[in-house]
């Protein structure tokens, strides 16, 4: 399976520089049925922007089933199982990104929905299943504002929206958007993400860099309309995104937890570049993104592979003494998270700071946005500082050392695309290319909050004082999101009769009631039988008469 993936990788990044070379995409039918005037049709729109971004899914899908292969095990039910669900995730996920058809994309949105939550519950465990139910009702939550999206566009006559962006109505831009903020998990729907990483490493490494959470900012990419997105209420939902997250991933301890909530802080750096026009800039930065949080899941995986399942950071001291092929791979992959020059997040991550502040937004957008990289720099410091630096507090004589050699191979590879690909596809795409005149010290920004960032991570490691303590389940418990939610549910469940009726009715006329009124029936009947037999001949000589 995964040489399987690699050839389609080769195969579709040599389509991709042919389409970028000769500037030109293939529109593909295919008719399933027809009866009499209806027919329905498959669309397959392969274009620079779908081939380049299925090439980097079929690289990292097939880094994560060659590294599976020790991780999960081979040959067993189990990694069966397991493999067949990453292959349907995959699958899903290139429904989504080679259709034009609104109707199609729901078929593989759905499908990520769906396969994810099987792959999250994958342990069986109660905590996978509470973080199974959390990860799939959000996403169906999404799903609402395409369902309405759909029955909106039948009155334009298709739902190849590719060629009717310029003609939809604002509302219709809003639902896709709403759809797209709980599949990305912005706020206020951003509390799944870090439950789902109660899925196996390597899930996490394909779900969290390039298939399930990109899907609603690549969605968001192929809707793109100017007039629509330059919307202030959406960039800084997506710019508090963005500084909730880095600022939380500062108090929490789980090592996974930590690359979720980095990778949402991701999520809403992209999308505020979404809302601030820069198009080519967010898909440049999704597929830099890609490349090195990958890496950086699975090199987790290996600290928690080698140290008995732990994910606590602070026992995980010294790990570089151990594991130093490993370790020099997740440095470099949290150096391009940060942004240090001529690493693959360097050229995307500055291109938009600067963008940003040509763009000329309000002091509180710009000191957001430079607080938020500072913040990044601030929690990789702190996950360098416990995981490296501090001595191990793991088990005494507990010895450990790399001798899975696929694991190595798949993290190479992944080290290779977060050194070299951010210029390799800035050099093949010229993205924006746009003379960019900012004075020095604005230059300098961006690269000052990264410095600053390191300093202030470093000091704040070992700081636990009155203030970290006092603000620590608040920060920790992202800003008690799903909480309030709860609050919310039940306090319009509880004051308003019309509400709980509308919430309810399924129930009550549903399987579920009819069920209990078969129940009562039935528990009826039993003692009634149960009777004297003058009971039951009585009734017999009435039902007689009432025939009769």
């Amino acid at each position: 399976m995964g040489i399987v993936a690699a050839f389609f990788f080769f195969f579709f990044f040599f389509f991709f520089l042919n389409s970028i070379l000769f500037d030109f995409c293939y529109l593909l039918e295919w008719k399933i049925m027809e009866f009499n005037s209806f027919s329905i049709y498959y669309i397959i729109l392969l274009d620079w922007v779908s081939s380049l971004f299925i090439s980097v899914v079929l690289f990292i899908s097939s880094m994560v089933v060659f590294y599976s292969m020790d991780y999960m095990g081979i040959g067993s039910y189990s990694s069966n199982r397991f493999l067949f669900l990453v292959i349907l995730f995959v699958l899903s996920m290139f429904l989504m990104i080679i259709s034009p058809n609104l109707i199609s994309i729901l078929l593989g949105w759905d499908g990520l929905g769906l396969v994810s939550y099987c792959l999250v519950i994958y342990f069986n465990s109660m905590k996978s299943y509470l973080a199974g139910m959390i990860t799939c009702l959000t996403n169906r939550l999404g799903d609402i504002g395409l369902l309405i999206s759909l029955a909106w566009m039948i009155s334009f006559g298709s739902w190849h929206f590719i060629f009717y962006i310029d003609l939809y109505n604002s509302y219709l831009f809003y639902m896709i958007i709403i759809s797209s903020f709980t599949k990305s998990a912005q706020i206020p729907f951003s509390s799944w993400l870090p439950a789902a990483m109660a899925a196996p490493t390597p899930v996490s490494a394909l779900v969290h860099s390039s298939t399930l959470v990109t899907a609603g900012v690549y969605l968001l990419i192929r809707f793109f309309n100017l007039m629509v997105y330059n919307n202030m209420i959406f960039l800084f939902l997506s710019m508090l995104t963005m500084f909730m997250s880095s600022f939380c991933a500062n108090y929490e301890f789980d090592l996974k937890k930590i690359i979720a909530l980095s990778t949402l802080s991701q999520l809403g750096l992209m999308m505020s570049s979404l809302f601030l026009g820069f198009v080519n800039l967010t898909f440049f930065h999704l597929l830099s993104h890609a490349m090195f949080k990958s890496l950086l899941f699975l090199c987790a995986g290996i600290f928690i592979f080698y140290m008995n399942d732990n994910q606590d950071i602070r026992f995980m001291g010294s790990v570089c003494n151990f594991l130093p092929f490993c370790t020099a791979c997740f440095n470099l992959s949290n150096l391009a998270l940060c942004g240090i020059p001529f690493l693959s997040g360097f050229y995307s991550k500055d291109l938009i700071l600067e963008m940003s502040s040509m763009y000329s937004m309000g002091l509180v957008f710009n000191i957001i946005f430079f607080l938020s990289v500072g913040l990044t720099c601030c929690y990789t410091v702190r996950l360098f500082y416990y995981s490296m630096i501090l001595s191990t507090k793991f088990k005494c004589h507990f010895f450990f050392y790399e001798d899975k050699s696929i694991m190595k191979f798949s993290i190479f590879f992944l080290t290779l695309g977060s050194v070299l690909f951010g210029c390799l596809i800035l050099w093949l795409l010229l993205i924006d290319f746009s003379i960019i005149l900012l004075p020095i010290y604005l230059k300098i920004i961006p690269l000052f909050f990264v410095f600053l960032g390191f300093w202030l991570g470093f000091h704040l490691s070992e700081f636990s004082g009155f203030v970290f303590n006092q603000t620590f389940y608040l920060f920790s418990n992202m800003w008690f999101m799903f909480s309030y939610s709860y609050y919310l549910y039940n306090s319009l469940y509880s004051f308003n009769s019309e509400f709980k009726f509308l919430l309810t009715w399924g129930e009550l006329y549903g399987g579920m009631g009819i069920s209990f009124y078969l129940l009562k029936l039935s528990n009826y009947f039993q003692s009634y039988s149960n009777n004297s037999i003058k009971v039951m001949f009585f009734t017999f000589a009435v039902w007689l008469l009432i025939i009769m």
